[in-house]
């Protein structure tokens, strides 16, 4: 397959995710030049200050590009400013009136001699009345204006270097502070999983009735029934009772609890031991029934830049990788199942009275005709053909996660229960 190359501004992106944050970049850059007079110094400093205060967030080189040319811009602006106020000074000096001023008023032709010579005023020769500057150069105070003007750049290009600068370490510190939390949140997040992942398959504890799932558990046919927790999760689910499920896929760091509330927010901001984390956690929509099963569990996670949560689900989108990880591991507390990948597609959440197929909806088939419905939209949706299909009573899975090709973009892969071998 031809890998795809987008230039812009000398620059190559190759993969559809940095070719994504290129467009992002410049649609905000050629709004920003649209926008701005580049010929007008204040306009080009306001820029510029407004792009080192962190105002618009770059997610690729072209950002800092663009920021190092608004830069030099604005400083040879500053050096433009300086050098025609120096001219003005030095090139356009107060004129003489051309004759000396006698007591009535009137003015006096100066003779040719006296207009010769520079140091001669009023008669006297090679000397100044007492008080009196002569200069070759210009009248008297010229080089005090001068060296205002000069000064005045000065000031206002050092009040201009301060402002960036403290405008800089407010940044940094911003960053730093962000960072620190950042890594803060990773740790007690890697930690808690990890003492979850012991805590699962550990010794055979007995489930107290204050450690099972709320609520009574129903069959089909809504008679009430008892399912064994698995021995993996006994321990496990003691201290987390909304524990639903484990995800599993070989060779990828997706090897997380599955959890499930009333509330598809909560654990978009809260890990599997309801500790605020901005990881969030892998839970399951809260329509979802593991007890009747329902027909698709639909399991959600953040795409995390590094990595994290379904932060690699995306890589689905090339064939290759499907092909080498073509079989997804999901334990229900009740029940250990292997799942295999039949589709993959983007889609987006849509408005409420948008007529269009919503994966996210897809939970329960009431018959076989709208299963089969389901199936041809999503098999139609399917960046590729994996050669895979379900059938009416088969137990599916989706896997669900942002994806920043477009506004409320959605990364889904769809799999179906295999049998074990």
């Amino acid at each position: 397959m031809e890998q795809k190359v987008y230039t812009v501004e000398g620059r190559q992106f190759r993969t559809d995710s940095d070719i994504a944050r290129a467009k992002h970049d410049k649609q905000i850059i050629d709004r920003l030049r649209a926008g701005t007079d580049f010929k007008n110094k204040k306009e080009l400093e306001a820029l510029y200050a407004q792009l080192q205060s962190g105002k618009y967030k770059f997610l690729t080189l072209l950002g800092q590009d663009f920021m190092e040319e608004v830069e030099g811009l604005t400083q040879k602006a500053s050096e433009k400013k300086g050098r025609t106020a120096r001219k003005v000074i030095r090139d356009d000096p107060p004129k003489p009136t051309g004759g000396k001023v006698t007591k009535s008023g009137g003015t006096q032709a100066t003779r040719p001699a006296e207009r010769a010579m520079p140091g001669k005023v009023s008669g006297q020769t090679g000397h100044a009345r007492q008080g009196q500057t002569v200069s070759a150069s210009g009248p008297p105070g010229g080089n005090k204006v001068l060296d205002e003007a000069v000064e005045e750049v000065l000031l206002q290009q050092e009040r201009r270097r301060k402002l960036i600068v403290r405008i800089s370490s407010v940044v940094a510190i911003l960053c730093l502070g962000y960072f620190g939390v950042y890594s803060f949140y990773n740790y007690r997040t890697e930690s808690a999983y990890r003492e979850m992942n012991e805590l699962k398959g550990g010794d055979n504890a007995v489930i107290t009735a204050s450690a099972a799932p709320e609520g009574p558990l129903y069959t089909l046919d809504d008679t009430p029934a008892v399912k064994e927790v698995l021995d993996e999760y006994k321990k496990l689910l003691k201290t987390n009772k909304r524990l639903i499920g484990w995800i599993k896929i070989d060779d990828t760091n997706i090897n997380y609890p599955v959890m499930q509330t009333e509330n598809n927010e909560y654990y978009l901001d809260h890990n599997a031991n309801e500790e605020h984390d901005i990881n969030g956690a892998i839970f399951m929509d809260k329509d979802c029934d593991v007890i009747k099963p329902s027909t698709n569990y639909i399991l959600y996670g953040h795409h995390m830049k590094n990595g994290k949560m379904f932060g690699k689900l995306d890589s689905y989108q090339y064939e290759s990788y499907y092909k080498e990880h073509p079989y997804i591991s999901f334990d229900t507390i009740y029940e250990k199942g292997t799942y295999q990948v039949m589709y993959v597609f983007r889609s987006r959440v849509y408005k409420e009275t948008e007529i269009v197929f919503k994966y996210y909806q897809f939970i329960d088939a009431n018959s076989e005709q709208e299963f089969e419905s389901n199936m041809q939209e999503m098999a139609a949706m399917s960046l590729y053909d994996t050669g895979v299909t379900a059938e009416y009573g088969d137990q599916l899975l989706t896997l669900s996660t942002c994806d920043y090709q477009e506004t409320n973009g959605r990364f889904v892969v769809v799999a179906k229960k295999i049998a074990k071998e």
